[in-house]
């Protein structure tokens, strides 16, 4: 019977093991399919506090996993399949074949970011290609960058993407956004963003070269293609909460976020930390933030229960 396990090896699932691990908890982390999360495809990292030269990505998880280790973490190599959470003690089952029995459960699986599914998106992202502008935004000043999407969120992130890029154009399938009528007027009226209707990126260039060139794009309606030359592709067409297996126990909104309060779920032991139940922030500091808190619910939790 373990004391307290944690799904999820991001900046949220990292922090939860190091303050559970120092309360003496000896906590179990299941990585997932993704050690470290998404910041270990970010090539580097200047808004997390503590690093005034910026960071890469791998290496802040990696100091972060050392860091929980050194408390007496222990990691275990595998992601988890199913659970059952509406007994006691909570139960997790492993794709290892493994199945873990705990008293509390700190999920911190995070969200996947919806990309185009382009073999050429995929070679740059890290490298120009982005999920997140406020992350990234900042390494393009004074060049073109475009954004793909027609949501609030991406014209949230055009208009920031403003205060760096000299041109950010927004690329969007259809001929109207989504996206709400204040949002879309505030980036349809901004000097500095210019709108492709009806539009879709065929291809990223230039993946030899590890950075981002230009675009392929293909007009829908006519079917002609032509090239534009930016130097960063940000993708807004949302995250997908790593929520399925907790179908059916655990309520969620309806992007599929987990709702917590103060990182509590609705079941007693079950805590939620990071993107996982982020729709707002989906930052490494917040997701590390609320790690720390759901370790210390989690720790006070099984206080009351004598541990």
């Amino acid at each position: 019977m373990e004391n307290v396990v944690i799904l999820g090896s991001g900046a949220a699932g990292y922090t939860a093991a190091i303050y559970t691990a120092r309360a003496d908890l000896s906590p179990v982390l299941v990585d997932g399919s993704q050690p470290g999360g998404q910041l270990t495809t970010t090539t580097e990292v200047e808004n997390f506090p503590g690093f005034p030269d910026g960071v890469d990505g791998f290496a802040l998880m990696d100091a972060m996993r050392r860091q929980a280790g050194r408390f007496g973490t222990r990691f275990i190599s595998a992601s988890a399949t199913s659970c059952r959470l509406t007994e006691k003690p909570l139960q997790v089952h492993l794709d290892n074949g493994e199945t873990l029995e705990t008293r509390a459960l700190i999920i911190a699986t995070g969200a996947t970011a919806r990309y185009l599914g382009l073999p050429s998106e995929q070679a740059l992202i890290g490298y120009g290609v982005s999920a997140c502008a406020t992350c990234d935004g900042a390494f393009f000043k004074n060049v073109p960058v475009a954004v793909v999407g027609g949501g609030d969120t991406a014209m949230e992130e055009a208009i920031f993407l403003t205060r760096f890029a000299s041109e950010v154009y927004i690329i969007h399938r259809r001929d109207a956004f989504r996206a709400s009528e204040v949002m879309a007027h505030r980036a349809l009226s901004n000097p500095k963003i210019r709108v492709l209707w009806n539009t879709v990126v065929e291809e990223v260039l230039d993946p030899p070269k590890k950075e981002v060139t230009g675009l392929m794009l293909r007009d829908v309606k006519s079917g002609q293609i032509s090239e534009l030359a930016v130097h960063a592709l940000f993708v807004a067409i949302g995250h997908q909460p790593n929520t399925a297996i907790f179908a059916g126990q655990l309520e969620t909104d309806a992007a599929g976020h987990l709702i917590t309060q103060n990182t509590r779920t609705r079941i007693e032991g079950v805590f939620a930390a990071g993107d996982v139940a982020d729709p707002i922030y989906r930052q490494a500091v917040t997701a590390a933030g609320s790690g720390c808190m759901a370790a210390i619910e989690a720790e006070r939790y099984l206080e009351s229960l004598g541990h």
